[in-house]
């Protein structure tokens, strides 16, 4: 004989009670097709864990105070979303219990398999990364893909992430105001005075108390200065870089005559489309494409260039962990913002006359 089980369906809901079904044994005889069905028996199954409900699912109220405090530091109008990923990119979840959920946040410039595995270390609940570790829609998620590996590795461990990028970019006092900074210090240093302007104003209104939004940053000078003081100040500025890549017109190569600069147009990342048409003697960005760099310099211009991320990274430590971490404060003490140690550009640049040991 065989035994077959079915589970009682309400006619009204149409769903299965999970801790309650009834049980009919159908005994099947072998010389016929008729089942002689047996009297309902009714159980009770308790599950093995918490049936939890999508609806009942919602952020650790740590991430949501982490969002709060970033939508209010560089809302995310300020982002230029015709390209852009930003905001809370990957949500984590709430236990029930929020004192069990870490007060900690970790910033990053690039959310890299590295990164990941040190915010699980150091039990951040939170990653704030610059760039979006998400740009384009998946169609799986699996092993194979670094990032696709990183995305599984925080949710295993529970681990929210949130991207601001352009948002940043845009604000007043915000990353490209930060490089901005570091130009008019040389000029503040010797007693010239400097003026400031949007070079990319947003294309839509600005947030409330964000006036002067936008992207890149013009700094004019009353007087022009040497090449060489704003070289150092940006070497110093970034973090003490031992190198950087610069393009000059031919004409200072030949004569071997430093350009004399009366205007610096800076833009994090890669800059070209946002200064390509400025008035600038200076262009400073993160990085340039060959032909960019050859027109600006067919244009007169002088270009420095220090690595994407390089133009970035320093300013979550400069700026951002201090802004954010205060906001936080206000409302948990324990709060703790922490820069990521495992975060760098990964780019280096080798001396060929003195490579190192180890490829040798």
């Amino acid at each position: 004989m065989e035994r077959l089980m079915r589970f009682t369906v309400s006619p009204l809901t149409r769903r299965i009670n999970p801790t309650k079904f009834t049980v009919t044994s159908r005994l099947w005889c072998s010389s016929c097709s008729t089942p002689r069905v047996s009297s309902p028996q009714t159980q009770t199954q308790t599950p093995s864990h918490p049936l939890i409900m999508a609806s009942d699912l919602k952020s650790p109220l740590f991430t949501q105070r982490v969002i709060n405090a970033m939508k209010r530091l560089y809302p995310l109008e300020l982002a230029d979303r015709a390209w852009d990923n930003v905001g809370l990119l990957q949500e984590n979840i709430s236990t029930g219990d929020d004192a069990s959920i870490p007060s900690t946040v970790l910033l990053t410039n690039d959310l890299t398999v590295r990164v990941a595995q040190e915010a699980i270390q150091k039990k951040a609940s939170v990653i704030v990364t610059y760039h979006p570790f998400i740009f384009r829609g998946l169609k799986s998620v699996t092993l194979a893909d670094p990032q696709q590996r990183v995305l599984l590795q925080l949710a295993q461990n529970n681990i929210a992430v949130y991207a601001p990028h352009t948002a940043i970019d845009a604000a007043p006092g915000g990353l490209n105001d930060w490089l901005a900074d570091m130009a008019s210090s040389v000029l503040e240093s010797r007693g010239v005075s400097t003026t400031r302007s949007i070079v990319q104003p947003l294309s839509g209104p600005s947030p409330e108390g964000f006036s002067n939004s936008g992207y890149g940053r013009l700094v004019e000078f009353a007087q022009s200065v040497p090449l060489g003081p704003l070289i150092q100040a940006y070497a110093t500025g970034l973090g003490g870089l031992c190198h950087i890549m610069i393009a000059r017109p031919k004409q200072h190569i030949r004569d071997q005559s430093s350009p004399q600069i009366k205007s610096v147009a800076v833009c994090a990342g890669s800059g070209y489309d946002v200064l390509k048409d400025t008035s600038a003697d200076l262009i400073v960005t993160g990085e340039m494409s060959h032909h960019s760099a050859l027109r600006l310099t067919m244009l007169g211009k002088t270009v420095i260039t220090v690595f994407h991320s390089n133009s970035e990274r320093k300013f979550l430590e400069d700026v951002l962990q201090g802004q954010l971490q205060s906001v936080l404060q206000k409302e948990d003490p324990e709060a703790e913002v922490l820069v990521s140690e495992e975060d760098e550009d990964p780019f280096e640049i080798w001396d060929v006359k003195d490579l190192p040991e180890f490829v040798r």
